[in-house]
């Protein structure tokens, strides 16, 4: 018997071959995929650009897509007029949450993607010749949800303009509040309906747009307390969604139950007004109410 063995040889794994032709479909199926986006009021197929070039509003039904933070700034403000503020707060795990992934990294994971610390930009800007305040949700971040940064950066904003007596412009679009924190996101409806009043009280204008959707807590606080409450058509609008209220109550709901034109003709919003002309609409209600 020898002294040394030899060496078992290793098992070559082959290669996997990679199927050109099935990787050249899948590569022009996403292709021709990002060209088309579907309506989720009428569910037409949509040339995508087509979309965009028409402000994001659908042209077979009218209704009005999310849109970016940028795209809402754009259309709302003069041109470089618009100066973020407390874009360092950051959002704390403070309960050490968990669910499918820890919520600290899902927050770095996001700030990462998206480029900012949370789910409202903050600012002011000109709306014609008038300066205003105003607070945009994203709903990209965390379905806009209200967190304490969130609460926090709005709270501000209001203390702001009561103390320089500059009109509030808050664009809802949130799913409600940040389940990830708990109490101290809820706390943050309080905090925040406490600086409306006080705003309010100084007779400064406040004014919310709901674009679809505006959900839970932040329909409960910030949204509906508007001096001016304006719609974008079709956003939906309430605290529980729908089905969540067709479960619970065991009955058929109104045909466009919680869609602006539905709080609208029960006298829940002031008006719908089209993307297109939001900006002008604002400025004549801003400077009506100041006149």
């Amino acid at each position: 018997m020898g002294l040394f063995r030899k060496k078992d040889k290793k098992e070559v794994k082959p290669h996997k071959e990679i199927d050109i032709k099935r990787e050249i479909k899948k590569a022009e199926a996403e292709k021709e995929e990002a060209l088309w986006i579907k309506c989720t009021s009428c569910m037409e197929l949509l040339y995508r650009k087509e979309v965009e070039r028409n402000y994001g509003i659908c042209p077979k039904c009218l209704y009005h897509f999310p849109i970016s933070v940028e795209k809402r700034i754009e259309l709302t403000f003069e041109p470089n007029s618009f100066k973020e503020f407390y874009e360092k707060l950051t959002p704390v795990d403070f309960l050490k949450f968990k669910d499918t992934k820890p919520y600290k990294t899902r927050l770095e994971e996001l700030m990462e993607k998206m480029g900012r610390k949370d789910a409202v930009v903050c600012g002011s800007g000109k709306i014609g010749n008038i300066e205003v305040l105003s607070a945009i949700f994203d709903f990209n971040f965390m379905g806009g949800s209200l967190g304490s940064v969130v609460g926090e950066k709005i709270t501000r904003l209001l203390e702001e303009g009561r103390r320089r007596k500059l009109p509030v412009v808050i664009f809802c679009t949130s799913g409600g509040a940040r389940m990830q924190e708990g109490i101290m996101s809820l706390m943050q409806m309080a905090k925040v309906t406490g600086a409306i009043y006080r705003l309010k009280e100084e007779g400064v204008p406040y004014i919310t747009v709901l674009t679809d959707p505006t959900l839970g807590g932040v329909s409960a606080s910030i949204a509906m307390l508007g001096d001016i409450i304006i719609a974008e058509p079709k956003a939906m609008i309430g605290f529980a969604g729908p089905r969540v209220i067709k479960e619970t109550i065991k009955e058929e709901l109104p045909p466009f139950f919680q869609r602006a034109e539905y709080l609208f003709e029960h006298g829940m919003i002031d008006m719908i007004v089209d993307r297109k002309d939001l900006k002008q609409t604002l400025y004549k209600v801003i400077s009506t109410i100041l006149s």
